[in-house]
């Protein structure tokens, strides 16, 4: 599948395209003294916010500021049309999926995937099992990653449907280019994306438990300040207008979920939890965990509480599981994939082993259960002993990776060191469930700096932009 990659901005023939001539002109006339400038404008204005990632193993510290590339990336009306359908669907089949995992499995009985691949999956939480969940929802907050290849050929990734993250960034990106270049905004009919918090808590509101009584009160539940992702925690909690909680916070008594406040407990219906499943109950799994609520799981399975996402929704973004998705929307939509899977190699398969063995040098791996870029070897980019070791690791455990061609992933506009250059993208548009589903148009696009490189992720040092999805 690898390609000359396809330029959002230019032609074949490197003429500007239509929806690109706004942005041209505004290059033209912009020095780039003054958007070296600017970008240190914007750097500055993040460290006093406090808008850091973790990038673990680098020299120096793990906090960082986020590289922001002042240069927004376009989406025509059109081409969003057929996003949002796709991610529609996906995310729909997705919760189908989940729900008949831990009800009838229909799946696994016909045959449709591997129960092995659930049953024995780490995500696979037994304790779900029979468990009803309001609206049939698993998964209210999903990250579904795209890249595109071709004018209308976009690709999913991978789906990210336990604790997505990295809308807090979406928003503020969009506020400092708002901040920055306001002349360049205004050119455009750029739909607007700051009504994500209110559509968040309307979604977190309308799955509240049967038993919740008056207004629905809602938290954030975050593992705390060490954690990598805890700006994005507490500017949702601050955004939506509720409380933002740790653990020590909550406590559960006769099977409900309250918190702590000087005005006395609490009763909590909705939880919105930045905490993976392990740690969310010492009582029910990680008994060492410090993170989480003992009872809550209690709680949980006698419907006084909903957990946003559900306990369990890990299983529908294995990698492996991964490779199934575009199977499961044909068996509980009846309808064909309208955004399609890359073409994956199962490594637990003999066959794709060999292929991936043979093939490691033009081949993007990663682990089934990895995130964030770690763990994932870059064929082309790979020195010679780097592909050797991998290929053991391999051979050692092949059930633990799949493996994809290299994609050329599209390319937009980039402000880097020596002037505006073409860099490789993704997006991360964010999908909300609960009584309805809405998707915020946008995402996060997140770009690889380095010249060539295809590697995106923020901890892996990629950066991020403004994504401007156009109204006609």
């Amino acid at each position: 599948m690898t390609k000359e990659p396809f330029n959002e901005m230019r032609d074949g023939g490197g003429a500007v395209r239509d929806l690109y001539r706004g942005v041209q002109d505004w290059l033209d006339r912009t020095p780039a003294d003054v958007m070296a400038l600017k970008r240190e404008e914007t750097e500055l204005l993040y460290r006093k916010s406090g808008i850091t990632f973790a990038v673990y193993g680098e020299d120096g510290g793990t906090e960082r500021i986020i590289p922001f590339d002042v240069i927004p990336r376009l989406i025509s009306a059109r081409e969003w049309e057929l996003i949002s359908r796709g991610l529609n669907q996906r995310v729909k089949a997705l919760n189908m999926f989940l729900c008949d995992v831990y009800g009838e499995q229909r799946a696994l009985d016909e045959g449709i995937i591997d129960p092995s691949l659930v049953l024995l999956n780490d995500a696979y939480e037994p304790q779900m099992q029979g468990l009803r969940v309001p609206g049939g929802v698993y998964t209210h907050i999903a990250g579904i990653d795209l890249v595109r290849v071709g004018p209308d050929e976009f690709y999913v990734l991978e789906d990210n449907v336990r604790t997505p993250s990295g809308v807090s960034y979406m928003l503020e990106n969009r506020e400092m280019v708002m901040r920055l270049f306001p002349d360049l905004f205004r050119s455009y009919a750029v739909r607007p994306v700051d009504h994500y918090p209110e559509e968040l808590l309307s979604t977190l509101v309308s799955v509240a438990p049967p038993a919740a009584q008056g207004d629905v009160t809602t938290v954030v539940l975050t593992p705390g300040r060490y954690n990598s992702a805890y700006y994005e925690h507490s500017f949702l909690a601050d955004e939506m207008g509720v409380d933002l909680v740790e653990g020590r916070d909550l406590f559960v008594a006769d099977n409900i979920v309250y918190m702590r406040t000087t005005q006395g407990p609490k009763r909590i219906d909705v939880i919105y939890r930045r905490i993976d499943d392990p740690y969310i109950d010492p009582l029910a799994f990680n008994p060492d965990s410090a993170l989480g609520v003992p009872g809550i799981m209690t709680a949980y399975r006698a419907g006084n509480i909903v957990l946003a996402n559900a306990v369990g929704a890990g299983i529908a973004d294995d990698k492996s599981v991964y490779t199934y998705v575009p199977d499961l929307i044909r068996f509980y939509l009846s309808e064909e994939p309208i955004l399609n899977n890359v073409p994956t190699y199962r490594c637990a398969e003999p066959d794709g082993l060999a292929f991936t063995l043979d093939n490691l040098k033009d081949l993007v791996v990663k682990e089934v259960h990895g995130s964030g870029g770690y763990g994932m070897l870059v064929g082309p980019a790979a020195t010679k002993d780097e592909v050797s070791a991998y290929a053991e690791r391999l051979r050692a455990d092949p059930d633990q990776f799949i493996a994809q061609p290299t994609l050329a992933l599209s390319t937009v506009p980039t402000f880097v060191e020596s002037g505006v250059a073409p860099r490789h993208v993704d997006l991360r548009p964010f999908i909300l469930v609960g009584t309805e589903t809405k998707i915020v148009p946008g995402g996060l696009t997140r770009v690889a700096l380095e010249e060539g490189s295809l590697v995106v992720n923020s901890s892996q040092g990629g950066g991020t932009k403004d994504t401007w999805v156009l109204n006609e």
